[in-house]
């Protein structure tokens, strides 16, 4: 079974340590990452001998090698034009570094757009800190505003947003504002839509309606890699499956509307038919006789499930 990187259920690392301020308040945190990504990772080798490639840090003018203390950091003014940068004109600038995650307001959280979120990380208590973490959370819980602050971290001062998420602060870093681009310039003008469109286009949106479950949204296209990873692996042919032939385009919008609802309605009616599992014994099976069972169904992000997990789905797919 092809795994990836990172291990479900260790404890993350803390990639910065500081306390939140909040008026005279002082909350000791530990900061980690509250993402994982299940990203595969691939490395350029030489195929005779599997030995990874390195890489040489090229003059583009002259072709050659260049040592390392010849290379500077430069900023391009204007096109062609050069400013050299030392480590000194970096340290001038630098924001100071006071370990504090400052609180500067509390805003409603449906005011921030979500574009501004760039990552999130939890935010922890420090060992001995639990009680003023707490007090800090519940009173966030109660007001239900979300706290805007800045930090510095690794020598870049950020904005940030915290939040309460089942129990524990998240900061999501966010970009500031004039790093957003305005998307007035990329609206459509001068656009008529026909009321009947329209009712049919809401019709469409209603027919997709529903409660949002993470666990519905798979990387389908991770899944693919890891089961041609697995079956290369055993030596297995990888075939490139047929090219399907494209759809004819609908003959106006309205049609296509009309069929787009149809097709939706009906989606949902055929996905409650789907194919049984059989239940009865899943737990004898070894994970190699659950995961080809869990491929035949079809069940999503098998590549990356335990045992148990692959009977779980399978029981659910029944």
């Amino acid at each position: 079974m092809v795994t990836v990187r990172g291990t479900t259920g260790s404890v993350p690392r803390a990639i910065w340590t500081g306390s939140v301020t909040f008026g005279l308040v002082n909350v000791p945190v530990r900061m980690v990452s509250a993402v994982e990504e299940r990203k595969l990772h691939f490395h350029y080798v030489h195929a005779p001998d599997s030995s990874r490639i390195g890489y040489e840090k090229i003059c583009k003018a002259e072709g050659k090698p260049v040592p390392d203390d010849e290379i500077v950091k430069a900023f391009e003014y204007e096109k062609g034009e050069y400013v050299f940068m030392t480590d000194e004109d970096f340290e001038a600038a630098a924001a100071e570094s006071t370990k504090t995650i400052e609180i500067r307001d509390f805003v409603a959280a449906d005011e921030i757009d979500p574009i501004y979120f760039e990552r999130t990380y939890y935010l922890a208590p420090q060992e001995g800190a639990e009680k003023v973490y707490a007090l800090l959370v519940q009173a966030m819980e109660r007001s239900g505003l979300v706290a805007i602050a800045k930090y510095v971290m690794r020598d870049r001062q950020n904005l940030g947003a915290l939040r309460v998420r089942d129990g524990v602060i998240a900061l999501e870093r966010m970009y500031f504002g004039d790093e957003i681009r305005p998307a007035s310039e990329l609206a459509p003008e001068g656009v008529k839509v026909d009321k009947r469109e329209l009712e049919m286009a809401e019709q469409l949106v209603e027919s997709f309606t529903g409660e949002f479950d993470p666990s519905r949204y798979e990387d389908t296209y991770r899944d693919a890699l890891c089961e041609i990873i697995r079956a290369k692996r055993k030596g297995e042919e990888v075939h490139v499956p047929e090219e399907q032939p494209e759809s004819e385009a609908a003959p106006d919008l309205l049609t296509a509307l009309r069929a787009s609802i149809e097709a939706a309605q009906g989606g949902r009616g055929r996905g409650q038919r789907r194919s049984r599992a059989n239940g009865g014994g899943l737990a004898k099976l070894t994970k190699e006789e659950l995961y080809e069972r869990a491929k035949e169904l079809d069940v999503k992000g098998r590549a990356d499930m335990s045992k148990d997990e692959l009977v779980e789905a399978l029981e659910a797919a029944a």
